[in-house]
């Protein structure tokens, strides 16, 4: 919660004492009860927030990493968070292609999908991985959606949240009208410029800048 509320600074892995906790919540239905609130309140907002042109240039942003698929597998065998993040093996464990859909997460990409919205992924994750995401967001049900923006080599000097803001600056210098962002880390949100809703998923499992 402390990391949540930003009172702990450069977090970097989950504190021992609060490991089992975390394993027990991610892996139980409150988790899921949790994540079908957030998109409830999506699908409330898409029902009576939205003023849709339905010209093409309507759009909903989508995060990946536990927001349309889950690491908590590959968490699971790394104390839940509890261990510092080895990079090459978490995109080992991405290039397989395993990673299992967030069902609700699903539902609101349907639901948008079938009244017009053009759907963007923008993810931290790295080029390389293209194919095998893509592969495994269709594998999952995931398909239909506009682009999906990856980080590039000259991306890297930059942290998530100024990556991720520079993509929404340019989908809205290109004419787009951004309706919400559907994401588990604050990252995904911050940073100019903002957008009309955003939405967050729990996430104890790691904190990405």
């Amino acid at each position: 919660m402390n990391v949540e509320l930003h009172n702990i600074q450069n977090f970097q892995v989950v504190p021992q004492e609060c490991v089992s906790y975390i394993g027990k919540y991610v892996t139980s239905t409150q988790y899921q009860v949790d994540s079908e609130r957030t998109i409830e309140e999506c699908l409330v907002y898409l029902s009576t927030g939205c003023t849709l042109n339905k010209d093409g240039r309507d759009v909903w942003l989508f995060d990946i990493d536990d927001t349309l698929l889950s690491t908590v597998p590959y968490f699971k065998k790394h104390q839940f968070g509890g261990e510092q993040l080895n990079l090459t093996s978490l995109e080992e464990w991405m290039r397989l292609g395993k990673a299992p859909v967030l069902e609700y997460s699903l539902k609101l990409f349907n639901e948008l999908k079938s009244i017009g919205v053009q759907i963007i992924l923008v993810s931290s994750r790295r080029e390389h991985l293209r194919s095998a995401t893509i592969d495994n967001l269709v594998d999952v049900g995931y398909h239909g959606w506009t682009s999906l923006i990856l980080r590039g080599p000259e991306d890297e000097l930059d942290g998530v949240q100024k990556f991720k803001a520079n993509v929404r600056k340019q989908l809205i210098c290109d004419g787009y009208r951004i309706w919400g962002i559907l994401g588990d880390q604050y990252s995904s949100f911050k940073g100019l410029p903002s957008v009309k809703r955003t939405f967050k998923l729990p996430n104890p499992l790691y904190c990405v800048a």
